[in-house]
């Protein structure tokens, strides 16, 4: 395998939704740094910093030390094949759900963030499971949600009784489709997450939500797959994603993320850096942009592509491929994947 520095290239796609079949597991990856335009919305470190800069602290909060169960609220319309996409993303977490994938893997990339413990020495779980779907198909709350229409859907899914309620090992995870659009999205989040309030669900959930920028802002929230238009021209183009579907490989980085949030911080006074938990930088935000060795000043790392010039740096169940940030470890006090080439 060869290692190849690209100050630039041009790989466009296009933004459809169909996946195509699962990738095979023999196709030998090229290495390459690709230079490209830093996240627009994002003032998050990109590089693989020292926590001399980074006041990460423990607050003494818990954390989702047990397996972990994800109920999934598709919300708005899904094809099969989004939802298998992101499903088998998720699968990938944990090695009881299949054979091991090859390495570097999503599994490994988890265990950065199983290294986080609560006040009992407890370590975030490895053991992750999707414990139930809803889906509502039709905008029952519009094709407009608030964070406070948010949790509506929430209660909708848990009122109808699909769903358990999970104190201790839930996450309910939103995924709105590519027609919702969401206060802030694109302007200022890709994805967020938080807790519900009794007043609004009845109980206190952890929660995930995560939008599919595919049509209303690729450019942003599905980066590096699209890169914003005065990049046009002379500038790098966007790598290709490795399922085919710009606006769900662009989605599941984002559910990475919040995961990782989410297990790390699930009642916002758990890890995080700053002092105010209304407004708390994550474990995941202290890596956005940064997908491998290298990374910082406008470049996402060392990543690779397979023998059709897909992006990825992660291998996950049934020869899937995923590209997914970076995430803080506590241990090495820098960003960390496993596909880091040191």
């Amino acid at each position: 395998m060869s290692l190849i520095l690209l100050l630039s290239f041009f790989f466009f796609t296009q933004y459809g939704t169909a996946s195509p079949a699962v990738q095979t597991l023999n196709i030998k990856p090229q290495y390459f740094n690709p230079k490209l335009p830093p996240r627009t919305l994002s003032s998050s470190k990109k590089f693989e910093g020292s926590s001399d800069l980074v006041d990460l602290r423990y607050h003494m909060g818990p954390v989702l030390s047990s397996p972990i169960n994800i109920y999934l609220i598709w919300y708005g319309k899904w094809t099969l094949s989004q939802q298998l996409l992101i499903k088998d993303f998720l699968l990938s977490i944990s090695t009881a759900n299949h054979r091991a994938a090859p390495s570097p893997s999503v599994a490994e990339w988890w265990r950065t963030v199983s290294l986080y413990t609560d006040q009992t020495g407890a370590n975030i779980s490895r053991s992750i499971l999707i414990a139930g779907e809803y889906s509502d198909r039709r905008y029952s709350h519009g094709t407009h949600l608030t964070r406070l229409t948010i949790q509506d859907v929430i209660a909708t899914a848990v009122q109808s009784k699909p769903f358990p309620v999970d104190h201790g090992n839930g996450i309910y995870l939103i995924l709105t489709s590519v027609d919702v659009t969401v206060q802030d999205f694109c302007r200022a989040v890709c994805g967020f997450h938080y807790f519900t309030f009794p007043s609004k669900v009845g109980y206190t959930l952890p929660y995930a939500w995560v939008g599919n920028s595919g049509k209303q802002c690729p450019e942003v929230c599905a980066y590096p797959f699209a890169v914003p238009g005065y990049m046009g021209g002379g500038g790098p183009g966007a790598l290709t994603p490795p399922n085919a579907d710009v606006g769900v490989d662009g989605m599941i980085s984002v559910i990475g993320h919040e995961l990782a949030e989410v297990a790390s911080n699930p009642l916002v006074n758990a890890w995080y850096a700053g002092e105010d938990p209304s407004a708390p930088t994550e474990i995941g935000d202290l890596c956005e942009g940064l997908y491998g060795s290298g990374g910082g000043g406008g470049y996402i790392g060392l990543v690779m592509s397979d023998g059709v010039g897909r992006t990825y740096n992660l291998n996950g169940r049934r020869g899937r491929k995923f590209l997914v940030q970076w995430i803080w470890s506590p241990v090495l006090k820098a960003c960390a994947g496993p596909n880091a080439s040191d």
